[in-house]
């Protein structure tokens, strides 16, 4: 499997989940405006926050370490007995934890208790969820791209359908539960798919204690978890500090050119975690990881300068097609948003270099750094260029980010 394969395939899930995103956002704009989609950030960044929790945050480890011991069938049966356990232990914890506040989660993220319920149905969906990310985790270890691109494509067009259905009969509130249930839908899809698989055996569905195995995941996973769980909150504080500053009206048109930069990087990020996580936690020598560093920059980069472009040069006419006309105003945050995305993928590409290699301090304190970094830049910067002043925030904490990664990654290769 080179790049090219796996980006074909890698662009197929990711367009299908990309459309189903698109969809649930232009519901939501057409059932309750700018102010709707500032607080479906809210929701989704609570499902992004739950989703990783649900297992426990060893998705990427299970990449790393099935990728090392697909060929060690003793380990790897270690690995996954263990990996099994640790994920629903966790998601049956965050599960109740979330039920035990929903009333408290409600209220602060959307500001209405009627959501309640609804945070209660995600709370439960955690047991599935993990088990989701689990397969999920086992597919892309094995590098079957194609199989993990089916099962996304599936799990996204059902939950599109699934999304106009609820929003028809329960409105916003059917629009948000669809995104919930829509998790579950990967598990109905994948779990046949996977067990279809030629390296598939059903002592990877067993679980068991592994201390050794346990001590490996949870090292990766504090990892995964700092990365994954600090965007959601740092957000969910900018939402808080712009609704304050500028009203939540103003927090939907920065809410909406964040969901245009996350929905066409898709493809980028998603060709990232498919390809180059277990490509370089499976390579050790210098040399071969230099080449495979220069081979993402020469075609990753490319390829986000054009789509950034091409998003700049259409940004009215996607703001109209994906939202509303009430969203024009919009349009004048997207420079500055557009290459902080070019920024971040070049970042990105070097910094899956300290995941794959399991650099669990300092990319702990990297990622709390630049994360405390992002906030403080965008209360500085907003005070001075008002909302626009979040996306200055946005770009130049991304140029400080490459900068760090591109000294990890010059010592770490210059010691092998």
């Amino acid at each position: 499997m080179n790049i090219v394969r796996a980006g074909f395939y890698s662009t197929l899930a990711t367009g299908a989940r990309l459309l189903a995103g698109l969809v649930v956002i232009k519901l939501v704009a057409w059932l309750a405006g700018p102010e709707g989609v500032g607080r479906l950030g809210q929701f989704m960044s609570l499902m992004s926050l739950l989703a990783v929790l649900a297992g426990g945050g060893i998705s990427a480890g299970i990449v790393k370490y099935v990728a090392e011991f697909r060929h060690d069938t003793q380990k790897l049966s270690r690995l996954l007995a263990a990996a099994l356990w640790y994920a629903l232990f966790a998601s049956c914890l965050m599960g109740c934890a979330a039920l035990l506040l929903s009333k408290q989660l409600s209220w602060w993220l959307l500001g209405d208790i009627r959501y309640e319920n609804l945070i209660r149905v995600l709370a439960v969906a955690q047991l599935g969820i993990a088990l989701a990310n689990y397969i999920l985790a086992v597919i892309n270890g094995f590098m079957d791209v194609r199989r993990l691109a089916f099962i996304q494509v599936l799990g996204s067009a059902l939950s599109v359908v699934m999304a106009v259905g609820l929003s028809r009969w329960l409105h916003l509130y059917g629009v948000l539960l669809a995104l919930v249930v829509g998790q579950l839908l990967l598990l109905v899809v994948g779990l046949p798919a996977w067990r279809r698989s030629p390296y598939f055996e059903r002592s990877m569905l067993r679980m068991h204690f592994d201390r050794e195995m346990s001590l490996k995941l949870a090292a990766f996973s504090v990892m995964t978890l700092t990365s994954a769980l600090l965007p959601p909150l740092i957000n969910i504080v900018v939402r808080n500090h712009l609704a304050q500053q500028f009203g939540w009206e103003q927090v939907g048109y920065w809410q909406a050119v964040s969901k245009v930069s996350d929905a066409y990087l898709l493809f980028l990020t998603t060709a990232i975690n498919i390809y180059y996580l277990p490509k370089l936690a499976s390579t050790h020598e210098r040399a071969s990881l230099t080449a495979e560093l220069r081979d993402a920059y020469r075609h990753l980069l490319p390829a986000v300068i054009v789509l950034a472009a091409l998003v700049y040069a259409l940004r009215g006419w996607v703001t109209r097609i994906l939202f509303s006309a009430d969203f024009t105003a919009a349009n004048a945050l997207y420079g500055p948003q557009l290459l902080g995305d070019v920024i971040k993928i070049a970042s990105f590409m070097l910094s899956y270099l300290m995941l794959a290699k399991a650099m669990t301090r300092l990319f702990v304190i990297s990622e709390c750094v630049f994360a405390l970094s992002y906030l403080a830049l965008v209360y500085v910067f907003t005070a001075s260029f008002g909302l626009i002043g979040a996306m200055y925030a946005f770009a130049v904490n991304y140029l400080f980010y490459l900068a760090f990664n591109v000294v990890v990654a010059r010592r770490y290769l210059g010691a092998l």
